[in-house]
């Protein structure tokens, strides 16, 4: 028999005893038993033996080797993992604790022993063991090693079944280990409704200002939940000035005011005291400052009215389904009795308060609005339209209307108001008179007048009203004298003392405001005498307030009254004040006006008058000027003046007016001096620089004028020069027009030129618009001339004629004709010199290649209507022309052939 260190006194099992394979290392053993070494490597080669056998093994090893922290901790591992899955009522754990505790007789200072010790109690549930063991393990490590311990003690108190007082012993306790943490107490305490405590303990936190949280809250945080305990919880906490704290915490965090008064109303609630309750939700509401916060606490009050309201009703329905006639208690005292014998019948004694409580809650609801304008106006007092929307609330009181517009005259700062704070006054003045109280409205306007506004039209506009208000009661001549009092200027001595004040107020630039004098002299014009009403438009205009309109009104005053040549003073000095373009209609009606009076009597006057004002007008304001001059000439004046001033008018428009100027100037010329007069304006027109698409008009214009007169010859000259301004694929109605005038006017070569200068133009414009590299140009030349062989070839023209032609063409290929930026005027022209090829001066292109008679082009297929024009039709002109004709045919013979087309040296060719 053998006695094992772990039970005592038992049998060894025979299984247990060392086999033939453990001889090697038992025989090492026994001569070292004290190294460690040795019984390390007999652990290790009896890895796979089971727990029994190794349980010997470590017992023998630790009674030679009892202070060896890796065979203790090794042993206690393997005594853990065997009990693991076991219930906590199994005889091993005893087993395990007895081993743990064997081990800290020698490991006491191992940390790592004890916490393995500690979990294993508290998977055990071993409460009051476990508690006892973290003590020891307390006591018995050092103290930097207790954070270790206090983790796992604080969750073992925390669990399900503890009793809270030895939690809070155990809590209290580690905070004086480390007050830090002092939340998680607080948590604790919140969780185990401790109220009490834990108010005191967040008061105490957020009294130290040296505190700082470890889980990231702000003192903020912390004193909503401080206000949250004691107000949700306000019967179980005592000892804390509850109304002084969440009064702090709503001084000094504005961010949350609604919210901090709503909880110290429901803090009395809870208490009981419902009038008091009242009275902090009037008193948050007539202090906060956001709408937010207004509606935090508004919604609050609603409840709780709401509330109070329903408890009562329920109530008054309990008590009437009770039998109302039993008999009284009798444990009433006397006291009770004598308060129902004296105040019986009183109102106040009243237990049916239903109808008060109704009539509370539906004066919360109406107070509504006065409350919510309250809020924006202690936002912002000097805010005029709050102030209005305030009257406007009380509609149907005209007192609280009065009270509330002293209120806001005497708070509105002019220098700071948002708004207009002279409304406020005129309003006030108005509540008054509305109430047929003059007296008290003159009173307001008195003391309106002599605020100091910010702008002068806000004290203008005061004194106005003060003046219409006595219109609308039929008191002209005081209105008259309000108005005199206004616009008179200030004395000398008035303006040096405010000189010397420094602080210059608006009523010292009153009499200078144009409101003002408007107002005054329409007061005038209706009420006053003539010299009355020019007197005060003389003043404006000594002040150099007046307007464009303040002339106009003026001289149309006088005129009125018969002073027309004082209105055309009053429009001379006009039109010295102002500038383009406030004196534009100044200056119409002046000219108009003094054109109707004096007509002819006064034209030379009229035409100074006319020149003055076109060479003040820029020349986007002048055509209008322009043909009011020449309209005078033409009824007062000289037809071959009024065709000058036309002529200055076309020079003196914009470009963009240059082609309706040109218009009215033909219309005009057409109608006074003939149609022939206007060819001379036609041809001014195109060479005076108009825009490509306005000189394109007039020359059509011109070409149908001259096709009228039966000019043909001058009108397809027309047509040529207008060519260069449109592009046959962007522009076609113009080659449209041209071509049925050739249809109609002309013959088979009239119609191919028009068709050689419609290509010629097609390919300037393609040239001007791409700029191409030499080799292309090159290019485009050698597949120019191709096409050209190509079309001689379709005529029916021989191979060597054609190459011949080829030769020709070839050097002159780079000289193809661009559009340039000069005109060349080609039309014929209607003065008197004579001009050769009947007035049309053409350049000869040798390039140019007609078509043969019996080309298959599509162009010979168009029949042309062809017939004579009287030779009477032409004039002198025809003349001309067969004399160029016959010098042409004798330098056709002397063999001037070079000036010929190509198609035409090839036809002379044939026939010789």
């Amino acid at each position: 028999m053998a006695v094992t260190p772990a039970t005592g006194a038992a049998e060894i099992s025979p299984d247990l005893y060392p086999s033939e394979e453990d001889l090697p290392y038992e025989e090492e053993i026994l001569r070292n038993p004290f190294s460690l070494k040795l019984w390390w490597r007999y652990l290790i080669a009896r890895s796979s033996a089971p727990f029994r056998r190794r349980a010997v093994i470590y017992e023998r090893a630790l009674k030679a080797l009892p202070g060896s922290y890796k065979l203790w901790h090794a042993y206690l591992r393997e005594r853990i993992d065997a009990v693991r899955g076991r219930p906590v009522s199994d005889p091993a754990f005893d087993s395990l604790n007895n081993t743990f505790e064997r081990a800290l007789v020698t490991m006491h200072k191992m940390p790592r022993i004890w916490l393995m010790y500690l979990a294993s109690l508290s998977e055990q549930r071993l409460l009051t063991r476990g508690r006892r063991t973290f003590d020891r393990t307390l006591r018995a490590l050092p103290v930097t090693q207790h954070d270790r311990i206090w983790e796992p003690y604080l969750a073992l108190v925390s669990l399900p079944g503890v009793p809270v007082e030895t939690s809070l012993r155990v809590f209290r306790r580690y905070l004086l280990f480390d007050p830090s943490h002092i939340e998680d107490f607080i948590n604790f305490l919140i969780a185990s409704r401790r109220w009490q405590e834990a108010a005191e303990r967040l008061a105490g936190v957020l009294n130290d200002d040296s505190f700082h949280s470890i889980k990231g809250k702000t003192r903020h945080q912390l004193w909503l939940e401080l206000c949250d305990i004691l107000t949700r919880h306000a019967t179980e906490v005592s000892g804390l000035k509850v109304d002084a704290i969440i009064r702090g915490g709503i001084r000094r965090y504005t961010d949350e005011v609604g919210r901090l008064w709503t909880s110290l109303a429901d803090y009395y609630v809870r208490r009981g005291l419902y009038e008091k309750a009242r009275d902090i939700f009037e008193e948050g509401i007539q202090t906060v400052t956001t709408v937010r916060d207004f509606s935090v606490i508004f919604e609050s009050y609603a409840q709780f009215e709401q509330s109070a309201l329903a408890a009562k009703i329920e109530t008054a329905e309990e008590e009437q389904e009770e039998d109302g006639e039993g008999e009284e208690d009798g444990r009433r005292d006397g006291l009770s009795k004598l308060t129902k014998k004296f105040l019986d019948g009183f109102w106040l004694n009243d237990d049916d308060d239903t109808d008060l409580r109704m009539a509370r809650f539906e004066n919360l609801l109406s107070r509504r609005p006065e409350l919510l304008n309250s809020v924006l106006l202690r936002q912002n007092p000097h805010n005029v339209e709050q102030w209005h929307r305030r009257v406007k609330i009380f509609e149907n009181d005209p007192a609280k209307q009065v009270f509330t517009y002293i209120e806001a005259v005497r708070t509105v700062d002019p220098m700071k108001a948002v708004g207009k704070p002279h409304t406020l006054w005129i309003a006030f003045a108005r509540l008054y008179e509305s109430h047929n109280d003059l007296q008290n409205s003159r009173d307001i306007f008195e003391k309106a007048v002599n605020v100091n506004y910010k702008t002068v039209d806000h004290l203008a506009t005061v004194w106005c009203e003060y003046a219409e208000m006595e219109l609308r009661h039929k008191n002209f001549g005081r209105a008259l004298e309000l108005m005199r009092k206004a616009t008179a200027e200030p004395s000398v001595e008035v303006k040096r003392r405010v000189a010397a004040d420094g602080n210059e107020p608006v009523q010292m630039r009153l009499h200078k405001s144009l409101r003002l004098w408007s107002f005054y002299v329409d007061l005038e014009e209706s009420l006053g005498s003539l010299e009355s009403t020019r007197a005060v438009y003389e003043r404006i205009l000594d002040l150099r307030i007046a307007t464009p309109q303040i002339i106009l009104n003026y001289a149309f005053l006088l005129e009125e009254n018969k002073y027309f040549e004082d209105a055309f003073k009053v429009y001379e000095r006009g039109v010295k004040i102002f500038k383009y373009p406030h004196v534009k209609d100044i200056w119409v009606t002046y000219l108009s006006k003094f054109v109707k009076r004096y007509g002819k009597t006064k034209l030379e006057r009229a035409r100074e008058l006319f020149e003055h004002a076109v060479e003040q007008a820029p020349a986007n304001e002048v055509k209008p000027i322009y043909l009011q001059y020449a309209k005078l000439e033409e009824e007062y004046g000289l037809a071959k003046r009024a065709m000058k001033v036309y002529d200055q008018a076309v020079k003196a428009v914009p470009d963009n007016e240059k082609l309706s100027m040109y218009e009215i100037y033909i219309a005009r010329a057409a109608a006074i001096f003939g149609v022939p007069k206007t060819r001379e304006i036609y041809e001014q027109a195109i060479e005076s620089g108009l825009p490509d698409n306005d000189a394109k008009k007039m020359c059509l214009k011109y070409a149908e004028l001259e096709r009228n007169l039966g000019e043909i010859d001058r009108a397809r000259a027309i047509y040529v020069f207008a060519s260069q301004f449109a592009d046959p694929r962007s522009d076609p109605d113009f080659w449209k027009v041209w071509k049925d005038f050739e249809i109609q006017h002309g013959n088979e070569d009239t119609f191919r030129e028009m068709l050689r200068i419609g290509r010629s133009v097609s390919a300037s414009y393609s040239q001007t618009h791409f700029i191409l590299p030499e080799y292309l140009m090159q290019k485009d030349q050698k597949l120019n001339l191709e096409e050209a062989v190509d079309t001689l070839k379709r005529a029916g023209v021989p191979e060597d004629e054609m190459a011949t032609l080829e030769r020709q063409l070839a050097p002159a290929a780079a000289n193809s004709p661009v559009k340039n930026g000069g005109r060349m005027v080609n039309f014929v022209s209607a003065g008197s010199e004579s001009q050769s090829d009947g007035g049309i001066r053409l350049t000869a292109n040798n390039e140019d290649i007609e078509l043969p008679e019996e080309s298959d082009s599509e162009d010979d297929k168009i029949e042309i209507a062809q017939k004579n024009v009287p030779a009477s039709v032409f004039g002198d002109l025809a003349e001309k022309v067969a004399k160029d004709e016959d010098k042409g045919a004798d330098a056709a013979d002397n063999g001037g052939s070079s000036l010929l087309g190509a198609l035409e040296r090839i036809k002379r060719q044939r026939r010789q």
